[in-house]
């Protein structure tokens, strides 16, 4: 597999990371060139300055991480990430309306994939696959797709579980081959990250993306 570390998203959203993790998490992935760096808004505008101009996208969470903040605030949210130099937006849609039955999913994300293609900014909406059923999983990307989605992500890292391969299948079988998948959660292990690959996720959210890259360096360089 060629060019692994333009699947992998190198994240640090613990509610504890010091900014020496960050410091790190910033080397690391400037050497490994990974395609992107995934940090809580408060970190953005130092990864900003760190990067510079560096081929590596700046990535923020919006609403994280349960979702159920008002669509005013995530829009806020959304102001100010962009302001503040976020490239890409991953979103926890509204669980709590979506299992309550209400349309407001697909409202609250169309508003806020307008907002970031206003704006030339990606939009990632984090499912959270460990709360849906095979069917809802399916619902909730074409939800994802009409709104304008660009990718669906499948977890926050904070639920029961993480991505898992049948979710990424179930994923792509439903999306459109134009909306992309970001498989994040659990993944620490150099053959689950390629199993999740092979089963169509285009970018790889990880803490461990230094690890899995040295154990790709391993096997296949």
């Amino acid at each position: 597999m060629k060019n692994f570390n333009r699947y992998l998203e190198t994240t640090l959203l613990q509610a504890t990371m010091t900014s020496d993790q960050l410091d790190l998490l910033i080397k690391d992935a400037i050497e490994e060139q990974f395609v992107g760096v995934c940090v809580p808004p408060f970190w953005l505008k130092k990864v900003k300055r760190e990067l510079k101009e560096e081929d590596i996208q700046l990535v923020t969470v919006i609403g994280f991480p349960l979702g159920y903040t008002d669509t005013a605030t995530k829009v806020f949210e959304t102001k100010e990430a962009i302001k503040q130099g976020a490239d890409e937006l991953d979103l926890v849609w509204s669980q709590t309306s979506y299992h309550s039955g209400m349309n407001w999913p697909k409202i609250e994300i169309a508003q806020i994939a307008k907002l970031c293609h206003g704006e030339e900014r990606i939009l990632k909406v984090i499912i959270e696959t460990a709360n849906l059923s095979e069917s809802q999983i399916k619902e909730a990307c074409l939800i994802c797709q009409d709104a304008g989605a660009d990718y669906v992500k499948t977890s926050t890292g904070f639920a029961s579980r993480g991505a898992s391969v049948e979710d990424i299948l179930t994923m792509r079988a439903t999306l459109s081959s134009h909306v992309g998948i970001k498989a994040s959660g659990g993944i620490k292990s150099l053959e689950f990250a390629i199993q999740l690959i092979e089963a169509g996720a285009d970018r790889i959210g990880t803490s461990s993306a230094k690890q899995l890259m040295e154990a790709w360096k391993m096997k296949y360089a």
